[in-house]
């Protein structure tokens, strides 16, 4: 801690919970990447996470990894976790990541509705979504039959099994933004009467059936990280919950199913959630649940990561004053650590002045 400075030396304390401890509050963000053929991670994708963890990133969410399912990912370079070929490229970029001295979760993922029919790596699969709605609302293929919302359960479940026998430190389920698992959350996308349609609460039981699953294959001290939005990628207003006690109803079965901390995705971190109090999506999922939070959103940029466009870099003064008030308990970092891998420790050694601005030709490259 000796030559961390002063004004971020809270970002730097150590984070225990009871099932996972780390060296600080940092947390390499979910990004997705399009580098790994035939969704195989190569040796460019280990040495990519290997750099984040060599460079003191408390915890790494790998991009999100289409869990076993014809219509789980869109395009032929988004990494798997499933099939031979695709679970050892893991298993490598798992082995990187510890000898440098890291901790890694991967982002369990299907993108449900927002694939196109026709798209890679499986272009006779057809999207599939609770309603068969797309996030527009349009009629694109029939409702999930309750058989094989029970494959998706079971296809969830395997990658936590696979997670956990490869050596990852936890795992992340994708449940925001939009994705299958959001889509069973929004009531524009779920029209169903059956037992995963219905109210707020009812329209949980999707997830919380993956998370009860998962919980089961890999055993009662392995962490289990829910990712999970009020904004959609084709409606930033959206919101599941309009108010506290709305976010209480929802958060609350997914607490009973076996969620151990909730990554609360923002475009923001600073923006208040609800009227009447300065607390992000974090910080009132925090005060709810009473469970660790990550929040996220635009970390050390004066520019949303939803734009994709160039941003300059920011004070962080905002950021170590909710991290010190403890409104959330590790914060996220997107853009910033995938176009510099030496962010954190940058930002340890007080070297701020050398932090780059956030290019978009760094989209197409591994730093």
């Amino acid at each position: 801690m000796s030559n961390t400075t002063t004004a971020t030396q809270s970002l730097f304390q150590t984070f225990n919970s009871d099932k996972l401890h780390l060296t600080n509050r940092t947390v390499m963000a979910p990004m997705t990447r399009g580098f790994s053929p035939n969704g195989v991670p190569g040796e460019d994708v280990a040495a990519y996470y290997r750099r984040r963890a060599e460079n003191e990133v408390g915890l790494i969410v790998t991009e999100g990894t289409g869990i076993n399912h014809p219509s789980s990912v869109s395009g032929d370079s988004i990494p798997l976790f499933h099939g031979e070929e695709s679970l050892k490229g893991w298993a490598n970029v798992v082995k990187q990541v510890h000898e440098a001295g890291g901790k890694i979760v991967p982002q369990l993922w299907h993108v449900g509705m927002t694939r196109k029919k026709g798209e890679l790596p499986n272009e006779e699969a057809l999207p599939v979504g609770p309603s068969g709605l797309s996030l527009n609302g349009e009629q694109v293929t029939e409702p999930l039959t309750e058989e094989e919302v029970i494959g998706l359960v079971e296809a969830y479940a395997q990658a936590a099994a696979d997670a956990k026998r490869l050596g990852f430190d936890g795992i992340e389920l994708h449940g925001a933004h939009g994705y299958l698992i959001d889509q069973f959350f929004w009531e524009q996308t779920n029209k169903r009467t059956d037992r995963y349609g219905g109210d707020l609460v009812g329209r949980t039981q999707f997830a919380v059936e993956v998370i009860e699953a998962c919980r089961r294959e890999v055993g009662p001290d392995f962490p289990i990280i829910f990712r999970f939005s009020q904004w959609k990628m084709n409606d930033y207003e959206a919101k599941l919950a309009k108010t506290p006690e709305e976010l209480e109803k929802f958060l609350q079965p997914l607490v009973e199913a076996g969620v151990d901390i909730f990554h609360c995705s923002t475009r923001r971190f600073w923006e208040p959630e609800f009227e009447g109090s300065d607390l992000n999506l974090a910080g009132w999922t925090k005060k709810i649940t009473g469970k660790p939070v990550i929040s996220v959103g635009s970390v050390g940029l004066n520019g949303e990561f939803t734009s994709f466009s160039s941003a300059e870099t920011t004070s962080l003064n905002g950021l170590i004053e909710k991290l010190e008030n403890e409104e959330f308990d590790l914060i996220a970092i997107g853009r910033s650590l995938l176009m510099d891998p030496e962010w954190v420790r940058k930002v340890k050694e007080g070297r701020e002045d050398d932090l780059n601005p956030f290019e978009k030709t760094s989209l197409k490259k591994l730093y």
